[in-house]
């Protein structure tokens, strides 16, 4: 599976599906984009079972502020609407199939445990997304 752009309009739906999406918010003017920007292409050919997504941080500049972006590239990876992962820093391919592996094993009933756990003792928060 290819990238899917993501923009305003098509955000919550693709990242708020289930199952593993990973977003990389970037720019053109941007080096490590470019040189991340292959590494993530061809992982998306090999995991057909993630959604890719990308963020250009230029033209999509209300979700970089709404995910507080500050440096790029950065990753974010979602799983079944839960941020699992978010950092910035072009990763190696390696790095990269390493992290997929660890986001793969997560167990995600005992994530949303904890969320819930989390959001009756200190109440839900709203989501800025």
């Amino acid at each position: 599976m290819a990238t899917v752009e993501l923009t305003q309009e098509n955000f919550n739906e693709v990242v708020g599906s289930d199952g593993l999406v990973l977003v990389d918010f970037w720019a053109e003017w941007c080096g490590p984009c470019k040189m991340f920007g292959p590494v993530y292409e061809k992982s998306s050919e090999q995991h057909t079972d993630i959604t890719y997504g990308k963020v250009d941080t230029e033209a999509q500049v209300e979700l970089a502020q709404a995910f507080e972006i500050r440096s790029i590239p950065t990753l974010m990876a979602v799983r079944d609407g839960v941020v699992l992962y978010s950092q910035a820093g072009a990763l190696p391919a390696a790095s990269l199939e390493d992290l997929i592996g660890q986001l793969r094993a997560v167990d995600m009933d005992e994530v949303k445990a904890q969320v819930a756990a989390h959001e009756a003792e200190h109440g839900a928060e709203p989501h800025t997304h």
